[in-house]
């Protein structure tokens, strides 16, 4: 009895650690980038989130802006999220409700190796092999409803690829094994029971996922669109690759280029020898911090918030 409650003991302390670990070294991580960043934004000749501009070269005249690299990083994000999400969701459904059991192990193999390709690799191919075969696509999408704000012409030439819309697809797809995974989990979760009642009571296939697997698995689907989300957000090698980083603002159209603020970060790091040019920098960062840390909190609330998840 001593001995269990001992070892008892010894795993409530270390589980408590661990979690205190984890909260210390996040604080610690938002105190220092916010201390980093006082002295650049207090040196700063401009409007930190409203201004469009991005001036370090010359710390004597030190001005720049989040808003652009913002609206870039979320504006990208969120498309790749609107191509991820329903393929996988299809995928996530196929493996666990309609693929043999022999098929559905590999198959899910395949699709969870995605996550383990480096980045840079797929920026490689999304610059050499996908932008120049989506060129005729980005082409006559520009051409035939280019009226439209989001298809409008922009700052970098379509034929080029250097585009949000190339770069967008491009994360979509490391944004599949992510939201897969969490959401096959999910569904393969859904009661034997109510399964059954579905298919006893004389429903088909898809009337039995529409009633009973897909409201028993919304929160875990939408939970892990939110983490692709955060994932996508932070993304940097294979955006920096792909994305042609332009002086001109962003204007709300797929096919302008730019730089969202990990990639500015990771583009401009020769600069960082400067210590308030640094801080410039981890201003931004401090904000890409705060907006992870936002859309990583929803989900989690999004869990928390269903009771069959407890």
């Amino acid at each position: 009895m001593s001995v269990t409650r001992s070892g008892d003991r010894v795993f409530r302390l270390l589980t408590t650690g661990s979690g205190i670990v984890v909260v210390t070294v996040i604080a610690a991580i938002g105190i220092f980038l916010l201390a980093q960043a006082i002295p650049a934004l207090s040196a700063n000749n401009a409007n930190f989130l409203l201004s469009r501009s991005w001036v370090t070269d010359d710390v004597r005249n030190l001005a720049f802006g989040v808003v652009d690299l913002l609206l870039v990083t979320v504006f990208i994000s969120i498309f790749a999220l609107v191509i991820a999400m329903p393929v996988s969701l299809g995928i996530a459904l196929f493996l666990t409700q309609y693929a043999p059991r022999r098929l559905a192990r590999p198959f899910a193999y395949v699709i969870d190796l995605l996550a383990a390709v480096p980045s840079i690799i797929f920026g490689l191919w999304g610059l050499k092999v996908l932008a120049p075969t989506l060129a005729p696509v980005a082409t006559w999408i520009n051409d035939t409803v280019g009226f439209i704000p989001f298809f409008a012409t922009g700052n970098v030439s379509v034929a080029a690829g250097g585009t949000i819309f190339t770069a967008g697809i491009v994360l979509a797809v490391m944004l599949l094994p992510i939201i897969t995974a969490v959401s096959r989990e999910v569904f393969d979760r859904t009661p034997t029971m109510q399964i059954e009642g579905a298919l006893a009571l004389g429903a088909t296939k898809w009337e039995m996922v529409r009633t009973t697997v897909l409201p028993f698995g919304k929160a875990g689907y939408i939970s892990a669109s939110m983490l692709g989300l955060g994932r996508a957000l932070g993304e940097t090698i294979a955006v920096m690759i792909i994305l042609s980083s332009t002086g001109s603002n962003f204007g709300w159209t797929l096919f302008d280029g730019g730089d969202t603020i990990a990639s500015k970060i990771a583009r401009n790091a020769p600069e960082f020898n400067n210590a308030t040019v640094a801080g410039a920098y981890i201003a931004a960062g401090l904000v890409l911090f705060l907006l992870t840390f936002v859309v990583n909190a929803m989900a989690r609330a999004i869990v928390a918030g269903r009771k069959e998840y407890e």
